[in-house]
C-alpha cells in the first residue's frame, strides 16, 4: 500500500535512505553523508512531499517530491527488483506533466532504474559538495 507519509515514519525513512545510499553511493565521502543525513532529517523530508510503500506494517520504500523533481526514492536493498519503486512512480506520475531526477553518474543502480522506466538525460553537471557529475533526467508527456 502506497501512504502519505507520517511523522512517525521519519525513522524507518531515514534508515532505507541511509541503507539504499550506502549501497547505491559507495563513492560518497562519509562527511558528506552525514551532511545529507541531517539534510534529509531537517529539511528534506519535512519540506517534501513524501509517500511510503508499506507492507505488513512495515515501510519498504518511498518517494519524496518537490513540486515535479523526485527528490528520493528509495527501496530497501533486499527489496530491490520486486517492483516498489516503479509502483511509486507510476503513483505520483499522473501528478504531473513532467517528471525530473538527478542521480550521480556513478549511481548505476539508480541510472539503471530510470533508463528501464523511460527518463532521459537532459543535462549533467559537476557537483561540487560531492566532488561528483550528477545527471538531470526528465520524462514528459504524462497528463
Amino acid at each position: 500500500m502506497i501512504r502519505k507519509h507520517i511523522p512517525s515514519d521519519l525513522e524507518p525513512i531515514l534508515e532505507i535512505w541511509y541503507q539504499s545510499s550506502t549501497l547505491a553511493h559507495p563513492f560518497l565521502e562519509d562527511n558528506f553523508v552525514e551532511q545529507v543525513k541531517t539534510a534529509m532529517r531537517d529539511m528534506y523530508i519535512p519540506g517534501s512531499e513524501t509517500w511510503v510503500y508499506e507492507e505488513n506494517n512495515n515501510i519498504l520504500g518511498f518517494i519524496s517530491m518537490m513540486d515535479n523533481e523526485i527528490g528520493g526514492l528509495f527501496v530497501l536493498p533486499n527489496h530491490h527488483g520486486n517492483g516498489i519503486g516503479t509502483q511509486l512512480v507510476n503513483f505520483i506520475k499522473p501528478m504531473h506533466k513532467r517528471l525530473e531526477v538527478e542521480v550521480f553518474d556513478k549511481n548505476t543502480i539508480g541510472r539503471a532504474f530510470y533508463d528501464k522506466y523511460g527518463f532521459e538525460q537532459m543535462n549533467h553537471y559537476f557537483h561540487k559538495d560531492s566532488n561528483q557529475d550528477v545527471l538531470r533526467l526528465k520524462l514528459d508527456n504524462l497528463k
